[in-house]
């Protein structure tokens, strides 16, 4: 064996210091293997613990039925807010009040202008004249923020409040 190592020039000490460097080598891939599997093995035994693979599919067909009802709810949720949106349009949300004294005679600014108006800006003012004996109420329509009859000037203010409500000045 000399005679081998002679002829090829590798001294028998380097070898052997290279062999033991392998060797240490492979030492600790296998103890990273053993960790990983170790751990694998873990996981395995906590997802199948009490459970044989017929339990196993009957758990995942569950699982499926309850995310199939969950995916039809939130379809049904999600109709149900938008036809809410689509109500909300046409709901009157925007307002506009101006109180006034519609007679010298009469005080306290009993009567009012009220404007109430969707997004589109389309609704009605009610106006509310107060005298001594009656009161009387009158209502005009608007439609995109306009109104087809004549408004007093306290009908315009409560309109153009109505328009503008929620703005930031």
């Amino acid at each position: 064996m000399d005679e081998i190592f002679a002829r090829i020039g590798i001294d028998q000490g380097i070898l052997v210091l290279l062999l033991m460097v392998l060797v240490l080598i492979l030492i600790v891939v296998f103890l990273n293997v053993s960790l990983a599997l170790h751990r694998l093995n873990r996981k395995y035994t906590m997802f199948m613990k009490g459970a044989d693979g017929q339990s196993l599919e009957r758990m995942f067909s569950q699982k499926m039925k309850e995310f199939e009802r969950l995916a039809r709810a939130n379809e049904d949720n999600s109709l149900e807010l938008r036809q809410m949106k689509s109500v909300l349009k046409k709901t009157p949300t925007k307002y506009g009040i101006i109180k006034y004294d519609a007679f010298d005679d009469v005080g306290g600014k009993l009567s009012f202008a009220l404007a109430m108006l969707d997004a589109e800006n389309t609704g009605f003012i009610l106006n509310a004249i107060h005298s001594r004996d009656n009161c009387f109420f009158y209502i005009k329509e608007i439609v995109n923020g306009e109104s087809y009859t004549l408004l007093s000037s306290e009908e315009t203010d409560a309109l153009r409040q109505a328009v503008h409500f929620n703005e930031v000045e």
